[in-house]
């Protein structure tokens, strides 16, 4: 058996860490530089807050990504996701102070709050737009840049080469592609700039007229991609193997390190390690406040439950939860009937089985509101994908491909496709597979953000519905 030989190092990995230490200088030396110009005497507690500020702001960057490739991404998400992190650091550190402290903000900290609000993440954020806007500068100026061609003018390959030159930052100068499959005569030659095949790459790798090529083509080729990695290590030029794990339809795909050996995650979901966490913290915290805002209105419905209709305030039904393990969800009944069995009727316009009272509830979707003690209980989170009765996901899950998927997290009370109007009554396969398809995107797309969007959206259009009967 071969040997594995090398391991995958992390490009990036000294750079961010550098940034990381120039952000934690900047809001270390601008607190306490400007604090001694304004004030002579500051609050005891401030050097305190000051390290929770940087202690969240640490935490938060981290979860937002702030941190990642600084050639991968733009510089509007790098400064969103800088404000973002310190927006929900002030607000923690902010309310410990108010709630937990008792303090009163308007005192001599007033040029602490200052300082924090307005001057380090002004600082932060300039930091980094000078960083990117002089590298570009020098770019332009020839320091530091290297040419690029990229090997296969697949999508992927495609993709890769407007990436390319939409940042200028980087120094990546795109010559072109090389490809076999692309005929000379092609009328495409000339639109994806084609340089020659394969062959013509190796001539040019030899005559150094690029300094890196990227290979970015199918999976399937192994033999082609070996054969070419073999003769361009007779060249001097840098070679970067691009798979194109897009042709997987990937759920929350990662990169995991085992020792200098790379796994791709192709299904998996966002919430593990530091992400789970983030995500409990934010259902108990939201949930426990939710719950106390909703807990008289609770007590109004179950009264309007109990007088008009005969039968219990509440009921459970089982459903699917995380893993697709079975959970019990909590529910003002809103029916005559109470089925949890392995043949659930899906509620309907105008079904008999719903109460006058019932009705009201369901349209504006306060039967769901005993599902915030799933919330506190853990079987449930605030957002997520809507949980389904266990009878409708044996059915589906035989008609939609990837459905399952949707239970790599747990479900939750509203959800990206609730706000985008798929919620209630599902009648046709099409629906329901819009409803897949906004569930599998949140999952890919998780954020602390997204999740607060989500919430906020839900108070204006994720409430009532005409689907909802």
């Amino acid at each position: 058996m071969p040997m594995l030989n090398g391991k995958v190092n992390r490009y990036d990995a000294k750079i961010n860490a550098l940034f990381r230490l120039t952000d934690n200088i900047l809001i270390l030396g601008s607190a306490f530089l400007v604090g001694d110009w304004l004030i002579s005497d500051w609050d005891s507690h401030a050097p305190w807050l000051l390290i929770l500020l940087l202690l969240f702001y640490n935490y938060f960057a981290e979860s937002q990504h702030v941190y990642n490739s600084w050639r991968g991404g733009s510089l509007t998400e790098e400064i969103s996701s800088i404000i973002i992190a310190w927006s929900l650091s002030e607000l923690i550190v902010l309310s410990l102070f108010l709630f937990v402290l008792d303090r009163d903000i308007s005192t001599k900290m007033d040029y602490f709050w200052l300082v924090s609000f307005v001057i380090i993440p002004a600082l932060i954020t300039g930091f980094h737009i000078g960083i990117r806007l002089l590298l570009a500068q020098l770019r332009r100026k020839g320091f530091n840049t290297r040419t690029v061609a990229i090997y296969g003018a697949t999508p992927i390959g495609m993709r890769l080469a407007r990436t390319l030159d939409e940042m200028p930052w980087s120094g990546f100068n795109f010559v072109g592609f090389y490809d076999d499959r692309v005929k000379r005569d092609d009328e495409r030659r000339e639109s994806i700039h084609l340089l020659g095949d394969v062959k013509q790459l190796i001539a040019d790798a030899h005559s150094s007229k690029f300094e890196r090529v990227y290979i970015a083509i199918s999976l399937s080729a192994e033999q082609r991609t070996k054969t070419i990695i073999k003769e361009l290590a007779d060249t001097t030029v840098s070679v970067y193997y691009v798979p194109d794990m897009f042709v997987f339809d990937l759920l929350h795909a990662k990169i995991e390190d085992y020792k200098g050996v790379p796994a791709v995650s192709i299904y998996e979901s966002p919430f593990s390690g530091v992400n789970a966490f983030t995500k409990r913290a934010e259902d108990i915290l939201i949930g426990s406040l939710i719950l106390l805002l909703i807990s008289i209105p609770m007590i109004i419905i179950a009264l309007g439950i109990k007088f008009t209709s005969k039968g219990p305030v509440l009921f459970k039904q089982a459903r699917y939860g995380r893993s697709g393990e079975r959970i019990d969800v909590w529910k003002f009944r809103s029916m005559t009937v109470m089925e949890n069995s392995d043949q659930v009727t899906q509620a309907t316009k105008n079904d008999q089985r719903i109460t006058p009272f019932g009705a009201f509830l369901r349209r504006t979707s306060l039967d769901e509101l005993p599902q915030f003690f799933n919330v506190i209980q853990g079987s449930m989170s605030i957002v997520g994908p809507r949980p389904h009765a266990v009878a409708h996901n044996e059915a589906y899950r035989k008609l939609i491909p990837g459905y399952m998927l949707r239970h790599k997290i747990k479900p939750g009370i509203t959800g990206w496709a609730q706000i985008h109007g798929y919620r209630g009554e599902t009648d046709t396969l099409d629906k329901m597979e819009m409803r897949v398809r906004y569930d599998l995107e949140y999952i890919r797309s998780w954020s602390l953000s997204l999740d607060l969007k989500i919430i906020f959206l839900t108070i204006f259009k994720g409430f009532v519905h005409k689907n909802a009967y």
